[in-house]
């Protein structure tokens, strides 16, 4: 089984690197949630392909990367990367551009992302289980309504 968790988080992480909002929601269930580095919570398929319409709005260059994954069950960690550039007015500017070590949470059930975790702004000086050792669990990056 974790194996299968592991193939479906890296899936995960190509299409989120695609910035295709329906090709990321393919791995989305109706009852998946997304908790971001703030603890802003989004709950269902249809909130969530909102939101990462949004996103990629916002963020259209947006990827991440992985330099360790984990598994336990259907549970995976990964590490790596997240950046992108913010476009305001829809205008990318490389003075916009940030890029922040990054680390996910999924829970994976019959290959698809049932729901996950992201804290792409950990401090380097702090652990990262002090970042997430209280929340729910998010597969994904910060995802915001729009």
């Amino acid at each position: 089984m974790p194996e299968n968790a592991i193939a479906t988080v890296l899936k995960f992480e190509q299409l989120i690197n695609t910035q295709k909002p329906d090709a990321v929601c393919s791995l989305l269930t109706d009852d998946s949630v997304f908790i971001d580095s703030l603890g802003n919570k989004i709950q269902g398929l249809d909130r969530l392909c909102s939101a990462w319409q949004g996103y990629f709005k916002m963020v259209p260059d947006y990827t991440i990367s992985h330099a360790k994954i984990f598994a336990s069950g259907e549970t995976v960690a990964m590490f790596g990367m997240a950046q992108g550039t913010f476009a305001k007015d829809g205008v990318i500017r490389k003075e916009n551009f940030w890029k922040t070590p990054a680390a996910w949470k999924a829970v994976v059930r019959n290959e698809k992302s049932l729901s996950g975790r992201s804290s792409p702004t950990m401090s380097q000086s702090e652990p990262s289980c002090a970042k997430t050792e209280n929340r729910k669990q998010v597969a994904g990056d910060r995802p915001k309504a729009t």
